[in-house]
């Protein structure tokens, strides 16, 4: 299998948001099952549109080595796309690190990931308390897939971030007290508070901080971004 026709939708040849504590380059792929209401990148839910090859990619790599600690591959959803390990194998042989922003929604490409050791940190979004996926995603089997991914993730050893988009429409006080426990250990001193970019979706920052304040009995330390 190639990485050649995996379908590249963006590039941000340095980043410093996007792998918290490390210099990347971003490369954002197309495509991504869910349709949540406050997706920052919704230009990407398609496959179709436009797109640069891959090769590209490689080559800016190429002329970045000694620039950046690493490349985070995001979109869309990265593990919609079953060339993604060839893609990470092929970063990683220019003496990369490599990191992945995922939301769970294919379990069986995280599993093959983390299995073969294609990825040094993940960030993984978590939506809502797991039966209220589909309110969020709009599809009925993304809270059993966000389970089973973050499972997965959690086993594996990988370092990881949890982020949690705050969108009060359809993420309430009380929800977020039920994400939390359900989380658990696996969300302790991991979780962040994101701001939904739709107006009034979120809150301020100030909102968000005290949000995160009330979690920290069950979590520990949560960020807010």
């Amino acid at each position: 299998m190639s990485a050649a026709d995996i379908p590249v939708g963006g590039l941000a040849p340095f980043t410093t948001i996007d792998w918290p504590g490390r210099l990347a380059a971003a490369v954002f792929l197309r495509g991504c099952p869910w349709r949540c209401p406050y997706c920052h990148n919704a230009d990407l839910q398609r496959v179709a549109g436009p797109r640069q090859p891959f090769s590209e990619v490689l080559d800016l790599l190429e002329q970045r080595r000694g620039f950046l600690d690493g490349v985070v591959f995001s979109g869309g959803e990265p593990t919609m796309h079953r060339q993604l390990p060839v893609a990470l194998r092929q970063v990683r042989r220019l003496g990369f690190a490599t990191a992945l922003h995922t939301g769970g929604a294919y379990p069986e490409i995280l599993e093959q990931i983390l299995a073969a050791g294609l990825v040094d940190w993940v960030g993984f979004d978590v939506k809502a308390p797991f039966e209220h996926y589909q309110g969020v995603t709009g599809r009925a089997d993304s809270g059993a897939r966000a389970r089973r991914s973050l499972e997965l993730l959690q086993r594996s050893g990988v370092e990881y971030e949890l982020r949690t988009t705050v969108y009060r429409p359809l993420l309430g006080d009380e929800q977020l007290q039920q994400l939390a426990g359900q989380l658990g250990p696996a969300a302790a001193n991991r979780l962040v508070l994101q701001q939904a970019r739709e107006s009034g979706g979120g809150g301020d920052d100030a909102s968000l901080q005290q949000l995160a304040a009330r979690l920290v009995p069950l979590l520990g330390q949560v960020g807010v971004r």
